[in-house]
């Protein structure tokens, strides 16, 4: 994370000083003194907020206050606040505590100066993983962070949470339930966490959150020139049938033939997923598995390409080889224990 540290006193400026000095992968600090910026900190907070992942105040908490909130949006954009005290006896963790990263950074800042960390986060206190923290730890896609916040605070007053899953890891908290299905409701259940990259999901549960896992891979072959544009629209039909989000892509694979395929690349950006790229090698070594097509094999010198990437890629196969418009397309799924 690169951090902003903003000092107001002599004393303040010592502090930042030391933080600079012990940035790591972790934290690259810079240091900005009120007194030796043209107009003051406020005059470049705007550039600070927008440019910084975090940042650490040396002063009051009301400074930190007034200045940051007309830039505070929602808890998903709004950068990691600490406030240290220009004595160096506390590290507040103030604003985003979870998604921001500021309850860990109080932490590093504390450890760092020798201050208490101060963390009000009552899922902290309490010794709970938080739905956001588990999400963020496991990349995983919160479909609405107010169902999200809502089943936090249940498991803050010690609700029962019931916890579906189409992968391996489970939220940490001592009144959960694992439900095998979502069909049969569970009337011990106060509220559901649901793990799955299905677009429509059927469950009878009022207080319930959904997170999307990456679990969704995609083979993909194509003719030469095909626009982004195309490709995109050909995998969202595809998953919308399949009934699977987009958010659940984990990543798209092709071989080396189409490493700089334009649309190729284009959809990767689109879908925010990298590109996996194999060999003539690679996928001979399973295409016997797959449909075959001589004209790809005199085109490329394989048999197939889509089947064979998915497949390769990981995870259970969820369609064969789908053509549309000039665009060969397979999905295979990982889900737990396999």
């Amino acid at each position: 994370m690169k951090i902003a540290c903003i000092s107001f006193t002599q004393k303040g400026k010592e502090i930042g000083e030391k933080l600079v000095k012990s940035s790591s992968e972790d934290y690259i600090i810079h240091h900005f003194s009120n007194d030796e910026i043209d107009g003051g900190i406020k005059s470049i907070l705007l550039f600070l907020v927008m440019e910084y992942d975090g940042l650490v105040f040396i002063s009051a908490t009301g400074i930190a206050v007034r200045l940051m909130t007309p830039y505070i949006i929602n808890k998903t954009v709004d950068p990691a606040v600490v406030v240290v005290d220009d004595e160096g006896i506390f590290s507040i963790s103030l604003l985003s505590g979870h998604i921001g990263g500021a309850n860990k950074l109080a932490q590093w800042v504390g450890h760092t100066i020798g201050a208490i960390p101060v963390i009000t986060t009552a899922s902290d206190n309490r010794g709970i993983q938080s739905v956001d923290l588990f999400a963020i730890k496991n990349n995983y896609y919160m479909e609405n962070m107010e169902d999200v916040k809502d089943i936090t605070a249940m498991m803050v007053n010690g609700d029962t949470i019931g916890f579906y899953s189409e992968m391996d890891e489970i939220i940490k908290y001592d009144k959960l339930l694992l439900l095998d299905n979502l069909k049969n409701k569970n009337l011990n259940v106060q509220g559901v966490i649901i793990v799955s990259s299905q677009e429509q999901i059927y469950h009878t549960y009022e207080k319930h959150c959904k997170l999307i896992p990456k679990n969704i891979n995609i083979g993909i072959g194509c003719r030469k020139g095909i626009e982004g544009s195309r490709i995109i629209k050909a995998i969202n039909y595809l998953l919308k049938n399949l009934n699977l989000s987009p958010k659940g892509i984990k990543t798209i694979g092709t071989i080396k033939v189409k490493e700089h395929e334009i649309g190729i690349i284009e959809a990767c950006r689109y879908f925010n997923c990298p590109l996996k790229i194999f060999t003539i090698d690679e996928i001979k070594k399973v295409e016997q598995n797959f449909s075959k097509s001589q004209f790809v094999k005199d085109t490329i010198g394989v048999y197939s390409v889509s089947e064979p990437s998915a497949y390769l890629l990981g995870g259970k196969m969820l369609t064969g080889k789908v053509k549309i418009n000039g665009i060969t397309l397979s999905i295979a799924k990982e889900e737990k224990y396999g």
